[in-house]
């Protein structure tokens, strides 16, 4: 007969280190709690030695301590937390680096920015899930958030909700980023260079339409009254579909085409080139967002400049929201555009 060995003894548990507190920090430190708790939380409103504040830091550090942000909360009657809603489109680099100068200048001023996942478009439904997490102040891309979410926000305890779109939500603060000013600069060049057949690509992806549709509308108010015409042009972000639109292109007829962004025009451009249609003497090509891989094109590509708010611009603006929560809603019109002329067009 064969033995089945016993299994071996299990370990004993290992012992339950201690979380350490504001107190532990405050012996290591030969401070107060208070002291403790006015370096930690950065309060500017008490005067402290830097040496002092060094050596709390240093005690913090060698203990592992990290202040409770439940327990900070319920001191300061709020929470410190920003929350952004993860955008329900595809971001770029120019917006990536833009959320993430905001995020840098709030944590300057003692905020907490945390994404959050949204299945969906940002609607009156979503805002209740984030009004769960008790924000001080929300931040929503996009359009979609009615007066309603905007209420639901604020009775949670959300002392600011700013949004960033084409219009303004009623109660909540605006920084309106209206679209159409890009496409009207890409229009406008195009029909200055000469160019009177325009293509507008429109991208086939979901949630695009928010950016595409006021670009689109702005090419064709640039050209309105005039004999230039404006032909929409569908296309998803591969390169199949890049290879079936340059394969119409002779049928289309097109002198110029604005690609709704840089990203699209490389797609578009080497399509186009691969079909031998020569840029800029055939198809002028105007992107958008000034990306660096639009001066490393060949051509070297024309492009839309935008220009967006500094993150420490909205930063400030959630500071004094939350410092003054029944002023009235500011809106700032903060998206401007200008063309960069290259070899493209």
């Amino acid at each position: 007969m064969v033995q089945i060995p016993n299994p071996p003894a299990p370990a004993p548990p290992a012992p339950t280190r201690s979380v350490p507190t504001s107190a532990d920090v405050a012996r290591l430190a030969g401070v107060s709690r208070a002291t403790v708790s006015y370096v930690l939380n950065n309060a500017g409103a008490v005067r402290i030695s830097e040496p002092t504040r060094r050596r709390v830091r240093e005690a913090a550090r060698e203990l592992g301590y990290v202040p409770h942000a439940a327990a900070r909360s319920l001191r300061a009657g709020h929470s410190r937390m920003v929350l952004m809603p993860a955008p329900a489109f595809p971001v770029g680099p120019l917006y990536s680096q833009f959320i993430n100068d905001l995020q840098s200048a709030l944590s300057l001023l003692d905020y907490t920015v945390v994404q959050h996942g949204t299945v969906g478009a940002h609607d009156d439904e979503a805002a209740r899930a984030w009004a769960e997490l008790r924000p001080v102040a929300v931040l929503v891309p996009g359009s979609g958030l009615g007066p309603r979410g905007v209420e639901v926000l604020k009775r949670s305890g959300a002392r600011a909700v700013v949004t960033l779109g084409p219009e303004t939500v009623e109660g909540a603060h605006a920084l309106l980023m209206d679209h159409d000013v890009v496409g009207y600069s890409a229009g406008a060049h195009l029909f200055d260079r000469g160019r009177r057949r325009i293509g507008v690509v429109v991208p086939g992806e979901p949630g695009l339409d928010t950016f595409s549709a006021p670009r689109l509308a702005g090419v064709r108010a640039a050209v309105r009254g005039t004999d230039a015409t404006v032909t929409e042009l569908p296309l998803d972000h591969d390169e199949e579909s890049a290879a079936r639109l340059a394969a119409r292109w002779p049928d289309l007829g097109l002198d110029a085409v604005f690609t709704y962004n840089d990203e699209y025009a490389m797609l578009l451009m080497r399509a186009l080139q691969d079909e031998g249609i020569r840029i800029p003497e055939e198809t002028a090509v105007v992107g958008a967002d000034n990306l660096m891989l639009g001066r490393l094109l060949r051509p070297r590509l024309s492009t839309v400049h935008l220009e967006l708010p500094s993150g420490q611009e909205l930063a400030d603006l959630v500071d004094r929201a939350v410092r003054d929560p029944a002023a009235a809603p500011e809106a700032h019109k903060v998206l401007g555009a200008s063309v960069v002329h290259r070899e493209s067009s």
